[in-house]
Parts: C-alpha cells; structure tokens; sequence
C-alpha cells in the first residue's frame, strides 16, 4: 500500500501576534438607477409694475363768484361804469354797489326792472377790513319770477340812507339790522330797537361780540338778577 501522506500543519503564530483571519469577500451594493432630473420650471413673467395715481387736485379754498351778463346787467354798468359789479355766487345773482348809489340803484330796480318786493335787508361784518359792514338789499320780482341781491360796503360809524320810501317793509327790517349791527339808516322813520329792549348795550351780531357776552348792567338794573346766563 502506498504510504499516506501527511500534511503537517502551520506552525502557531509566535506569542503577541493575532492569527490571521481570512477576508469575507463584500458582496456588490446594487445600486438604484439614479431618477431623472426635473427641467426647471420657466420663472413666471414680471408682472407689469402699475402706474402710481395722479394726485388729486388740490381743492378750491371755497365757491368762486363768478362775472354775471344779462341785459340788465349791461344797461347798469354801461350807466354807472366801474361803480356796478356784477357777479354770480352760488347760483345767485348780485349786484355789489358803489354806496354813492344807493338808494338811486334800489329804486331803479324797482321802478325799471319790476323788482317789487323786499325780501329782507341785512349785514355781514368783517371787522378787520377798512370798510368793516357788507349792506344787503335782498330783492324779488312777481312779473319776472326773479331774485337779484344788491349790497355796498360801509365803514364803521357810516350810515346808509333808509329805503323806507321805497319799500314800506323795509322799516322794520333796517331797525333788526340796526338793532343787530348798530348799523345807521338816514330818514327812517323811526329807527330803534327791534329785538333788544331799549337801552341795551352793544350789538350781538357783530363778530367782536362775544356769543356768551351780555349787558349785565341792563340785566342787574332791570331784572334784578346779577347775570342771565
């Protein structure tokens, strides 16, 4: 028989020293199919920028008089010249007159122009202007179915010629004004109080009289009291 032949085995490692150990083989990662990229979307077009809003116009301070024309109208200035101004305001019609005309202008108004009736008389003060009192003649005409304002300027302590002989209304409404104002009508028949009681002290519808201000004397005196407020 042949003889068997033994394979001797591997000496051991010397002292100190790690047996070697043989590699496992690494199995191959099977990697995923990587997934397609996506296009970029389109950026989204810019939108148009908006025009900023045009500033508003700046708002007149108030209503503007505007030149009134009529017949009438040009018959008196081409008689009086630059002593007549014609004028719209509001919708109104007003002739603003020189105070040398008046009361020449009211009676022409009346006699020429039909204006027969006498609304009302009244004032407005402007107590930092030279001729501080507006007069106004508010007038209507039945036939003409029409209303015309007349006024003039006066200075305070300047009185005005009454329109009584023309319009027989017209005396109780020059004394409210001369009651209120303390504004003077030359040839009034009559010319005192209205309102107040005789003896009354100031004029309440001047801008310089106070709304709260009174003539306590009158009131003390009168009605015994200290004050009416």
């Amino acid at each position: 028989m042949a003889e068997e032949v033994k394979t001797s085995a591997p000496p051991p490692p010397p002292e100190g020293e790690k047996k070697p150990t043989a590699e496992k083989p690494t199995a191959a990662v099977s990697a995923e199919p990587a997934k397609p990229v996506e296009p970029a979307k389109p950026a989204a077009p810019a939108k148009p920028a908006v025009p900023a809003k045009p500033a508003a116009p700046a708002k007149p301070a108030g209503p503007v008089p505007l030149p009134w024309t009529s017949p009438m109208v040009e018959k008196y200035k081409s008689q009086y010249g630059s002593g007549i101004d014609a004028q719209i305001y509001l919708g109104q019609n007003y002739f603003a007159v020189d105070r040398s005309l008046i009361p020449d202008i009211l009676r022409l108004l009346r006699d020429e122009e039909q204006f027969d009736y006498c609304v009302d008389i009244t004032a407005v003060h402007y107590p930092k202007r030279e001729k501080q009192f507006d007069v106004v003649w508010i007038l209507y005409s039945f036939p003409r179915n029409e209303r015309v304002r007349v006024k003039t300027q006066i200075a305070d302590g300047a009185s005005i010629p009454s329109s009584v002989s023309i319009w027989p209304t017209a005396n109780w409404l020059e004394r409210e004004v001369y009651d209120m104002f303390g504004i003077q009508f030359d040839g009034h028949p009559d010319l005192k109080r209205i309102l107040l009681p005789d003896g009354w002290k100031g004029y309440p519808l001047r801008k310089d009289y106070g709304i709260l201000q009174q003539d306590k004397e009158w009131v003390q005196i009168n009605l015994g009291i200290e004050s009416g407020q």
